[in-house]
């Protein structure tokens, strides 16, 4: 009969696949890569098979590696809110909480706001991962999530705060020596920035505004804080929030007749946490600092 393997061994298969090599696996896990490296070849030996190709450029995963990565992302995410857990009473706001937030908002929004989660509670441990995708919580990959579009998981206790308008801006910088677009036809004689690759999202922002299309853009980055920081930068015309963007006296909202997507803000977290003091306390302050941000619509 053979023994099942560890749940380290599945925590360094995991770390190996998203690192692409031992050395980076050891380094995220605070291993040496020798033991990386016994980890991988006993969970090899315990499953009778192989999951890395060693080449010249590195490991490269095998068919089985890949079909079982999600499982072992999984076990690592439930051992992960298993200590998150185990580390906080039920009546005791201690202990850690981990967020998942898109880009924008856990790095211009958020911040301010742990900040005073953290004074209230200074106990409190906080992780935050930044994302567009949507984190699954019923497979505790988060606590509490803020999420840009509406729930659709059941088992979720889920607070909708309002809407972030979004827009084009530019930097002042940048139109100092253009004449500013009055129409969204007058985009084409500029430099705009936007996304690479186009989502399902994205896809139906273009279909309200083809002036949009990838093919426009003289700057494209899939990553909204790059997007953003091209338009501090000066580069061009870009989509950035407008509640990022009055906080600088330096951009300048355009044709805002013309071109408004208001996203919807939700605060979220598992049912099951409703009674965790520590994510009660983090969602709440959550929808309060998110609260005085957006617009109440």
């Amino acid at each position: 009969m053979s023994t099942e393997p560890s749940w380290d061994l599945y925590r360094t298969f995991a770390a190996v696949l998203r690192e692409g090599s031992l050395s980076g696996a050891a380094r995220a896990l605070g291993l040496t890569q020798p033991t990386v490296a016994r980890h991988i070849d006993a969970l090899e030996a315990s499953l009778g098979a192989a999951l890395f190709v060693r080449t010249q450029r590195g490991l490269s995963p095998t068919d089985l590696a890949l079909e079982l990565a999600p499982y072992a992302e999984l076990l690592g995410s439930t051992s992960a809110a298993l200590l998150r857990t185990a580390h906080g009473g039920s009546d005791d706001v201690s202990g850690t909480v981990r967020i998942s937030a898109s880009e924008v908002v856990g790095m211009e929004h958020l911040p301010g706001i742990l900040t005073r989660i953290r004074r209230a509670h200074p106990r409190l441990t906080l992780e935050l991962s930044l994302s567009n995708t949507v984190d699954d919580l019923a497979q505790r990959k988060a606590d509490v999530a803020v999420r840009m579009v509406r729930p659709t998981q059941q088992a979720l206790v889920a607070r909708r705060i309002g809407t972030l308008a979004l827009g084009l801006h530019a930097h002042k910088a940048y139109l100092a020596d253009r004449t500013p677009p009055r129409t969204l036809a007058d985009l084409r004689d500029h430099d705009l920035i936007g996304y690479d690759v186009e989502t399902p999202a994205i896809r139906g922002i273009v279909e309200r505004f083809p002036e949009l299309s990838r093919s426009a853009f003289a700057f494209r980055a899939d990553n909204d804080v790059a997007q953003l920081a091209a338009i501090r930068a000066g580069f061009g015309i870009g989509v950035c929030q407008c509640a990022v963007a009055r906080r600088d006296p330096e951009l300048v909202h355009l044709l805002p007749d013309a071109l408004s997507i208001d996203l919807e803000v939700w605060v979220v977290m598992h049912e099951d946490l409703r009674t965790s003091a520590r994510c009660r306390a983090v969602f709440d302050g959550l929808v309060d600092g998110l609260g005085a941000i957006v617009d109440r619509r």
